[in-house]
């Protein structure tokens, strides 16, 4: 049986556990960086969602004013475009006023 010295072992077993708090620093900065970069992600989405319209629209395909007025903020469409003389009859490419309610 070949006899160890005292000084291997002990560097044998720092390296060990230099090892392992290595793998685990390892595993938890990517675990940490991928939350991270979910986090900003489902962020900039959210903002985007939640941005209020310009001030000019302009009517896209599937547009409805009901649609454009959740989307924008702006439940009072009609009122602010006398050039609308039938909400029902809303075309792309038509061109409306958007006042978000929280700008009244």
């Amino acid at each position: 049986m070949a006899h160890v010295h005292s000084s291997t072992a002990l560097a044998e077993t720092v390296s060990w556990y230099c090892a392992m708090f290595l793998a685990l620093m390892l595993v938890l900065s990517y675990c940490d960086s991928t939350e991270s970069e979910y986090t900003i992600e489902m962020i900039g989405k959210d903002m985007m969602m939640n941005k209020p319209c310009d001030e000019i629209y302009v009517v896209r395909e599937g547009d409805t004013l009901q649609t454009i007025g959740e989307k924008c903020g702006d439940p009072f469409i009609v009122e602010e475009n006398p050039h609308i003389h039938d909400p029902d009859d809303v075309f792309p490419g038509l061109v409306i006023k958007i006042t978000p309610f929280l700008n009244r």
